[in-house]
């Protein structure tokens, strides 16, 4: 079973994440986590990586930028493909997250079912 890490801070936007992706891939098991913070601590906890990441950009605590710095942080280590969805269509977001090799697409808020059809492509389903 393929795994999604959803990591946003907006309880309605992961209640319809989860909705819309359970539409579309009602076979995937989805993990959330409120911020940058609590996934990293899920993720240590794990003995499993999940195959997709969900990642919001604004976020308390630890934001998806700082998120990626702190997870992958350019050592090199295989880091589960990660998708950025998030409200921010600002270029200066997109570049940075692009600075990152894991990050494979970036989808704007609210999640949709095109965008859940371009994360099974990344998933191989």
């Amino acid at each position: 079973m393929k795994t999604i890490l959803l990591i946003d801070d907006n309880e309605a936007d992961q209640f319809l994440g989860e909705v819309v992706i359970h539409s579309v891939l009602p076979d995937v098991q989805i993990i959330q986590a409120m911020d940058g913070v609590e996934a990293l601590e899920m993720l240590k906890s794990s003995n499993t990586e999940p195959d997709v990441i969900l990642l919001d950009i604004n976020m308390p605590r630890m934001n998806g930028h700082e998120f990626l710095e702190n997870y992958y942080g350019g050592t090199g280590r295989e880091v589960p493909v990660v998708v950025m969805l998030t409200s921010s269509d600002q270029q200066k977001d997109k570049d940075k997250a692009a600075e990152y090799p894991c990050v494979k697409d970036y989808l704007l808020k609210p999640i949709s079912k095109e965008s859940v059809e371009a994360i099974r492509k990344l998933l191989g389903i």
